[in-house]
């Protein structure tokens, strides 16, 4: 079993209550999930194309970098393809309907990913999925006690075109799509978000995506913890489905920064 950590924390200052999460930029497998996985090389290659939120880490670095008020960060090391750190562990979560629970057994397109394994899928939670939420709910209780509240700014992009996985994937795709939790986000902090992205043609709440991430532990408990996902579509930043940055990507890191500096303020 590898020693390497399961995620990167990188330390604001002291005074912000704000955490960039950033759940599925990276294409990493460890050896035990890929010896589980069937696909070969090439269609592996293609699935991580599709399922890896490409390049958002750097986007999140470079707005933590230009924000008057550095933010926390905290980023997954390994692909969504090891466990998903966004899903129920438990038979709460629609997305098992079509193989994307915590542990995916399905790829974007419905193809076999891995055989169905309970054991495998308990040793791969007891090792990524549990300590990383740990982390994470660590680092908000530390804002909470630094500052007196949290906030989350969870950090995804989203293809131009729906994969066939989405289960709402029939609705409007806009440039910038703000997932929020009818507990966990305030109006003021929507608001924040729509003007720090108003410089992005079309700005849509809850579509194709919707929610946001909260740790379990203070999910519907905390209400001092704040919560907002940032879903960019790629074409605004990069070549689909799994290339290199445009030139939007500055603009994005910018607009990203100015949030984080409005919430900051607040």
């Amino acid at each position: 079993m590898s020693d390497e950590p399961i995620y990167r924390v990188r330390a604001g200052v002291p005074a912000s209550a704000v955490v960039l999460h950033v759940p599925h930029g990276s294409r990493a497998l460890t050896a035990a999930a890929r010896q589980s996985i069937v696909l070969d090389d090439d269609a592996l290659a293609v699935e991580l194309d599709h399922m890896t939120d490409a390049h958002t880490g750097l986007i999140a670095a470079r707005a933590a970098n230009a924000s008057a008020l550095t933010p926390w960060l905290l980023e997954n090391r390994y692909s969504r393809l090891v466990v998903d750190p966004e899903r129920f562990p438990d038979e709460r979560e629609e997305m098992r309907a079509v193989g994307m629970g915590a542990v995916y057994t399905r790829t974007a397109h419905g193809r076999r990913l891995r055989p169905d394994d309970d054991a495998r899928d308990e040793a791969l939670l007891a090792r990524h999925y549990r300590p990383y939420a740990a982390a994470m709910a660590g680092l908000v209780d530390a804002r909470l006690a630094a500052t007196g509240h949290a906030v989350i700014i969870d950090v995804h992009s989203y293809p131009s075109r729906p994969l066939p996985y989405e289960l709402h994937g029939d609705g409007p795709r806009p440039a910038i799509c703000l997932g929020t939790d009818s507990f966990h986000t305030p109006a003021e902090l929507v608001q924040a978000a729509r003007d720090a992205f108003s410089g992005f043609r079309d700005i849509k709440l809850n579509t194709p995506f919707a929610g946001c991430y909260v740790p379990l532990k203070h999910y519907r408990q905390q209400p001092s913890v704040s919560a907002l996902m940032v879903e960019i579509r790629r074409d605004t930043y990069m070549s689909e489905p799994g290339g290199p940055l445009r030139e939007g990507v500055d603009h994005l890191a910018r607009a990203l920064a100015d949030l984080v500096d409005a919430v900051s303020s607040a």
